[in-house]
């Protein structure tokens, strides 16, 4: 059996500045020009990401796997129109000309947004399946982030979503969805999905796996999988400003609607039940600080989620930094900082030496103002290294050419590309070792979990200003429906 694959993917926040262009998503791909095949293949194979394991259940299963174009821009602002439609028209031109197939993996975000398409996974779906027409099996894998919509659950036999936030199970997403197409074309499985949406938004801090609500929650939904083929939980992207932002359930049985239904229904008020316990509680950084200083025994974490680039934030925000420096934070770490004009500074002046820059806060003025700093220049490097932990171990990163700067007791990680520090092997390629640290702030609202949960003896979610603060009074909503609790006090059930 041959399957194809692709992804054009991309988490859209639409309150970001910086619009998502076509050398973003470039910027995001393993091959020149966007190419699939082989390249592809040898990026992911072994690794710990949605195509490592279509890779290991192909393997498995003895499929045929055939990429036509795998691309993700960093997440940020709203995707430019013509970006877009070229990677659109490069996948149809692709998938018109890939000969016979038996089936389409498609491995998509679910929250992107260009600037004529709120739905643009709903409308890349419609496409696929206009061009293979009803009878292919197309199984698609979203984010736990994902917006999603109808187009989207009527353009697919099969949607599996992530269960996990931090992703650490994107591996095992990736196989499963392999394994569902597998039965599909044997004739084992009739797919019925239920699609049921919540008027819902949730924050990221209170989305996470590791804790309660959501911990229950997935608990439940596994439980359920023991009588359906799959449970996915999304709770969606709420730094998109579109009609269908917010969460939703999608149940899929073999061959039952009415059992899909009932059990999509019975999830989705349980999650309607939790929705007072999805309201983070942010720390102001001093107090951070102040723990950190008088009472911390190990490591302290204090999450920057407002300046997170992996939902959209510019990641120069220098709020964090700035109280550091003022305070002498002593065995205090910032990272990352974006900031490529301060890495060539860094670079001109070399290891050892000493330079004084503005550093950060050149995007917007909704993170922090730049901050002039005298440091010495610790370390330079070309800014790869490998993933290590569980959240897409064994891809390599590229930070783009990185400095370390070092400021009186603070350590700055300053890079040439935005990226989330979710990895502690981003900190040790650079020769920072975080449990000989006191206190490291981290641009990521939960992923960094992924390694970290074991290394902090407390972590802290940061009250700071930015694009992606989970607090819903930050924001004014245009799009999405009406009325959404939080923003609404919604008393009926969903």
């Amino acid at each position: 059996m041959r399957i194809l694959t692709a992804c054009i993917g991309h988490e859209t926040n639409t309150f970001a500045a910086t619009p998502t262009t076509l050398e973003d998503f470039r910027r995001g791909s393993p091959a020149p020009d966007f190419g699939g095949g082989t390249p592809v293949l040898d990026h992911f194979r072994d690794t710990r990401t949605i195509h490592g394991g279509y890779i290991a259940g192909a393997v498995q299963h003895g499929l045929a796997l055939a990429p036509l174009l795998w691309t993700f821009a960093t997440p940020g602002g709203t995707v430019d129109q013509d970006a877009y439609d070229f990677l659109k028209g490069l996948l149809l031109d692709r998938l018109r000309a890939a000969g016979r197939c038996d089936g389409i993996l498609l491995d998509l975000h679910g929250a992107m947004v260009t600037e004529a398409v709120e739905d643009a996974e709903g409308d890349l779906i419609a496409a696929v399946r206009e061009v293979v027409g009803e009878a292919m099996p197309i199984v698609v894998t979203l984010d736990l982030h994902a917006n999603i919509t109808a187009q989207m659950a009527e353009g697919a036999d099969v949607i599996v979503g992530f269960d996990e936030y931090p992703h650490i199970d994107m591996y095992e997403r990736g196989v499963e969805a392999t394994e569902v197409m597998v039965a599909i074309l044997r004739g084992d499985l009739r797919p019925e999905m239920a699609y049921h949406p919540l008027p819902l938004l949730t924050m990221p801090p209170r989305q996470c796996t590791l804790i309660d609500p959501m911990r229950s929650l997935l608990a439940q939904a596994r439980a359920m999988e023991q009588e359906v083929v799959n449970v996915t939980l999304a709770m969606g992207f709420p730094f998109a400003d579109i009609h269908d932002a917010g969460a939703s359930v999608l149940v899929t049985t073999n061959g039952d609607a009415g059992l899909a239904r009932r059990r999509a229904e019975e999830m989705a008020r349980a999650i309607w039940e939790r929705r007072g316990d999805f309201t983070p509680v942010l720390t102001p950084v001093s107090e951070a600080i102040a723990y950190a200083r008088t009472q911390a025994k190990g490591l302290v974490v204090l999450a920057d989620g407002s300046d997170n680039p992996g939902g959209g934030g510019p990641c120069d925000g220098t709020v964090i930094l700035r109280q550091f420096i003022e305070a002498d934070a002593q065995g205090a770490v910032v990272a990352v900082i974006a900031d490529p004009q301060a890495v060539a500074q860094a670079v001109a002046a070399g290891v050892g030496d000493t330079v004084t820059l503005d550093l950060g806060g050149k995007t917007d003025d909704r993170h922090g103002a730049p901050v002039r700093l005298t440091a010495q220049v610790r370390l330079l490097s070309d800014g790869a290294f490998t993933l290590r932990g569980p959240m897409g171990g064994g891809a390599r990163a590229r930070m783009g050419r990185t400095a370390v700067l070092v400021a009186g007791g603070v350590e700055v990680v300053v890079t040439e590309r935005r990226i989330q520090p979710y990895d502690a092997a981003l900190l040790r390629s650079v020769g920072i070792e975080p449990t000989e640290r006191r206190l490291i702030a981290l641009k990521s609202a939960v992923h960094f979990r992924s390694t970290y949960q074991d290394l902090a003896e407390r972590i802290f979610d940061a009250d700071t200003p930015g694009v992606h603060r989970p607090d819903f009074n930050a924001y004014t909503y245009r799009r999405v429906r009406r009325p959404i609790y939080p923003l609404e006090d919604l008393c009926a059930t969903s």
